[in-house]
């Protein structure tokens, strides 16, 4: 089973794990359209990370950034290549869900790409109940981005 807890995105791995998850947001979208958050911006008061642990190897990592008005955005979700499709992603979204539940969260939020890279991850949020939706915060709509959305 995986050890799903806070990540202060000071270890190796957790650093190497975020740096193949910009390069790849970097290698299938359009320059404009990169919204995926770096080190600075995760080590920002109102975003709290969390990796996924598989013994002493990381397995992923995922964000929530707290928006305010009972709103927060799903974040720099990312599995290792490693251990994909064995249950990682999934484990963590449910996690993020319950705490973003926890917090008294009320709409959580993520904004996306579109292509056969991003379709994997969107499969597995419109299971647990995400659905397309309008642009949120400071994000505006283009052909490329799409919203997804789900009430708490």
């Amino acid at each position: 089973m995986f050890d799903i807890r806070p990540d202060d995105l000071t270890g190796e791995q957790t650093r190497a794990l975020l740096a193949l998850h910009l390069s790849g947001m970097h290698a299938n979208s359009p320059a404009d359209s990169v919204f995926a958050l770096d080190l600075s911006g995760l080590t920002m008061p109102d975003v709290t990370v969390w990796g996924v642990w598989n013994g002493d190897t990381l397995a992923g990592i995922g964000a929530l950034k707290v928006l305010g008005g009972g709103s927060a955005e799903l974040k720099s979700m990312r599995t290792h290549p490693d251990h994909l499709r064995r249950g990682v992603a999934a484990a963590l979204l449910d996690h993020i869900i319950a705490e973003a539940r926890r917090r008294g969260i009320t709409q959580l939020s993520l904004e996306t790409g579109s292509g056969p890279a991003f379709d994997p991850a969107l499969a597995l949020y419109r299971k647990r109940g995400f659905a397309n939706g309008e642009a949120f915060g400071d994000y505006t709509p283009s052909a490329f981005n799409q919203f997804l959305h789900l009430s708490l």
